[in-house]
């Protein structure tokens, strides 16, 4: 199968503004890349690129005062297969975890496990463990939490969720991540591109989504408790502890940001 991926952001800054991007696919899919998510700028500006702590790809350019248009338009193979579902999949015990994935066991800028904790036992000591208990958690976010672009804001955590019921995916996320930690399961938060495809009408308008995955029995796992059912040709493009991590810009100067466009589509032909 191949998705176009691309989207097109208008920014007005009253001024010369750093930025930092982080909008390319995730270096994992590049071989999947029939064309690349290169960055163009109009007005054309210095690109320079790096990859953070996480191996995401970075972009850096200094927006120009006045209206700045930033677009990117690729074209990904991907396999068609759905996210896997593994029931069997064992939790691993924190002594047994790779030291690598203890970062994603912690509390972070989004996911308050040290205020979570004892909500996250009480919901779900008696789960079974393992892929049984990630999904306990995705079913009790997804039948607990209201979506809507609304109810959407920067400052907007995990304990806040969990009291508003209400958010956007990655509030969904969010707080399923914050309750696998509190149950002592690894869990990172991923922001990518995430299209209709295999999925029935109506179709909601496209933005980039955030979903986490699991770490289960050696593995990293895709859970999404926003939809809370496997999707198919989810493209990724950040991971990180949460979404502060993986923010699609961070500006260094005041800005408006007037347009925004995302596109993930079959290709049938070509």
């Amino acid at each position: 199968m191949k998705i176009r991926v691309g989207y097109e952001l208008i920014y007005d800054c009253p001024q010369p503004t750093p930025m930092i991007l982080s909008l390319n696919v995730h270096f994992s899919r590049a071989s999947d890349l029939i064309i690349p998510d290169h960055l163009i700028t109009d007005p054309s500006v210095p690109v320079t690129a790096y990859r953070d702590r996480f191996g995401n790809w970075c972009t850096r350019i200094v927006a120009p005062k006045g209206q700045i248009r930033l677009t990117a338009d690729a074209l990904i193979n991907d396999t068609g297969e759905p996210d896997p579902v593994v029931p069997g999949a064992r939790q691993v015990p924190v002594q047994e975890l790779p030291d690598e994935t203890l970062e994603f066991l912690l509390g972070s800028r989004y996911c308050e496990t040290d205020r979570l904790s004892d909500i996250a036992w009480g919901l779900f000591d008696k789960a079974p463990t393992g892929w049984g208990r990630v999904q306990a958690i995705c079913d009790y976010v997804n039948r607990n939490v209201s979506f809507g672009y609304q109810h959407a804001r920067a400052t907007k955590t995990a304990w806040d969720v969990f009291h508003e019921q209400t958010g956007v995916c990655r509030d969904y996320a969010h707080l399923a991540i914050a309750f696998c930690r509190c149950m002592n399961i690894p869990a990172r938060y991923c922001t990518g591109y995430l299209g209709d495809i295999g999925m029935p009408p109506p179709y909601e308008p496209m933005d980039f989504a955030g979903w986490f995955e699991a770490y289960l029995d050696g593995k990293w796992y895709t859970f999404d408790p926003r939809n809370n059912t496997p999707r198919i040709g989810r493209v990724l493009i950040a991971r990180g502890c949460d979404a502060a991590d993986v923010a699609i810009s961070n500006t260094f100067g005041p800005n408006t940001l007037k347009s925004f466009r995302v596109w993930t589509d079959q290709v049938f032909n070509g």
